[in-house]
């Protein structure tokens, strides 16, 4: 490594954060030295603390998963468990934030309606998918659309080019929302487009989550935004202190021009994702457009969030199209966009899966970057199976998390012997977070089967209803397991006895990963 490279890192943000969340843990480590005099005081009262602890996490409305992960660390160190829990356990943002949340949430509500005759038809038409896109409205407060036109793009390079050509046309505003931001190829063409429609008067707005970018762009970048005209929010900003709120990441991926195009997926704003850069093999990733009537739930989405910490909230009629421009768009079978926030206690992401799981008669096809399934989920694939269901699940061959990968090779097992077809990427790393189901129902959006996106992170997503979207899903999926090797019993019959217990200790803390 080069004296350059050393002198930026220990000048980037995630050293300084690091640095400074250790001086804090070294000063407490100082003050219990102290009070050494008194340690058999302080260690009943920490041993109490921890035993107070896992009690209440047992008593807690979360994932059983989560709670046993949580009550191991603890009850292995009864001295400082309960202690770590109190400083890193939280798995829901803080209250007052919830509160505030739950306040934009409801502004959203108000001005969100379904159009019941729509869901008569469905519910006639098909009753099972009636029931996925109740469930959407009800739990998530998003409806049902027509009026939409929808394209798929296969690879990242694809939606990349289509972003280029929309962003160009835009008149009225440009709202961007993305976990990852990289300088880079894909990133600094966007910002020229993006500078360009500043000076002609577009309403450009951008929210990237501090964490995802905390190693990809400088210090005080929203700051260099804002002063280039782009309006700029970074989410959840990290702070250096011990007891961090650091779980709950905004992991979406929005795009609205207009009010008209909107775009969401797996594609972040780095090289990689297009494979300019290759990290771990050829990047295989989807992501979605949709043109008309349903974009108006993404504008929703990304002024809920630019509302949050607003003392004057935006009059989201202000980025409403008018309806004789949305009407003009031909259906394309039935659109559906949700989000789905971990400060309520509905996992509309993970619900949506097993939804579509259990209601499939001839075939599952998903794709996911990451398989740390909880018991709901793989006891849903694995009932499908077992009742005849073509199962089959693509995960990457080269991973860019190593111990997840290791969570994901351990579910392997159970799932094949269940009848579960499993598939790695060989070329390279899969991104792709899509679910087909039976020729009908497919799902493209940012939410990744893991505990995180299920439990932790705000995730976005469209359903889809007899789009044409649906068949190009499902067609692109095939073709991609033509380059990828199906996983046998025998391959994991082959997994050595050491590797099989490092993977079954790790999945004891599958939750915190």
């Amino acid at each position: 490594m080069s004296l350059k490279k050393i002198l930026n890192f220990l000048k980037s943000k995630v050293f300084i954060v690091a640095m400074l969340i250790l001086i804090q843990l070294l000063f407490f480590l100082w003050i219990i030295s102290m009070l050494s005099e008194y340690f058999l005081f302080i260690y009943f009262i920490l041993v109490a603390l921890s035993f107070i602890m896992s009690i209440y996490v047992l008593n807690k409305n979360d994932n059983p998963s989560y709670k046993i992960a949580w009550v191991i660390m603890i009850m292995t160190l009864p001295v400082f468990g309960g202690l770590i829990y109190l400083l890193f356990g939280g798995q829901k943002v803080p209250k007052e934030l919830r509160k505030r949340d739950h306040k934009s949430q409801m502004d959203v509500q108000s001005v969100l309606w379904q159009n019941q005759q729509l869901m008569e038809e469905l519910k006639k038409d098909d009753p099972i998918s009636f029931k996925q896109a109740n469930y959407i409205w009800e739990s998530a407060d998003y409806p049902l659309y027509q009026h939409t036109d929808t394209t798929f793009f296969p690879l990242g390079e694809d939606q990349f080019s289509a972003m280029i050509e929309e962003l160009k046309k835009a008149k009225k505003f440009i709202f961007m929302e993305y976990f990852i931001i990289a300088e880079g190829i894909m990133w600094n063409t966007i910002l020229d487009i993006l500078l360009e429609k500043v000076e002609e008067g577009v309403d450009v707005r951008l929210m990237y989550d501090d964490a995802g970018c905390i190693a990809t762009l400088p210090t005080d970048y929203d700051k260099r935004l804002c002063r280039l005209g782009i309006k700029t929010k970074v989410f959840n900003p990290i702070r250096p202190r011990l007891a961090m709120q650091m779980n709950n990441r905004d992991h979406r991926k929005i795009l609205i021009i207009d009010g008209i195009v909107g775009m969401t997926g797996g594609i972040n704003l780095a090289d990689e994702y297009i494979n300019e850069y290759e990290r771990f093999g050829h990047w295989k990733d989807c992501a979605v457009m949709i043109k008309g009537e349903a974009v108006w739930s993404f504008t929703l989405m990304f002024l809920q969030f630019w509302n949050y910490d607003e003392p004057i909230k935006e009059d989201f009629f202000l980025y409403k199209v008018e309806a004789e421009k949305v009407a003009i768009f031909a259906d394309d079978g039935l659109v559906q966009p949700f989000s789905d926030s971990p400060t309520d206690d509905e996992n509309v992401g993970e619900n949506t899966h097993i939804n579509m799981i259990n209601g499939a008669l001839d075939y599952v096809y998903a794709a996911t970057p990451y398989l740390v399934l909880d018991n709901e989920m793989k006891t849903a694939l694995i009932l499908a199976a077992k009742n005849g269901v073509d199962v089959r699940i693509l995960v990457p061959h080269i991973p860019d998390k190593p111990y997840v990968f290791a969570l994901t090779q351990h579910n392997y097992r159970d799932l094949i012997q269940s009848g579960v077809r499993i598939y790695e990427y060989t070329p390279g790393f899969v991104h792709a977070k899509t679910f087909v189901v039976d020729d009908k129902v497919a799902v493209v959006g940012t939410v990744n089967m893991d505990y995180r996106s299920y439990y932790l992170h705000y995730e976005c997503g469209i359903w889809f209803y007899k789009s044409k979207v649906v068949m190009d899903v499902k067609e692109d999926y095939l073709k991609t397991l033509e380059k990828s090797q199906e996983i046998t019993m025998e391959d994991c019959l082959e997994v050595s006895w050491f590797v099989r217990v490092v993977r079954a200790f790790l999945n004891l803390f599958a939750p915190m990963m």
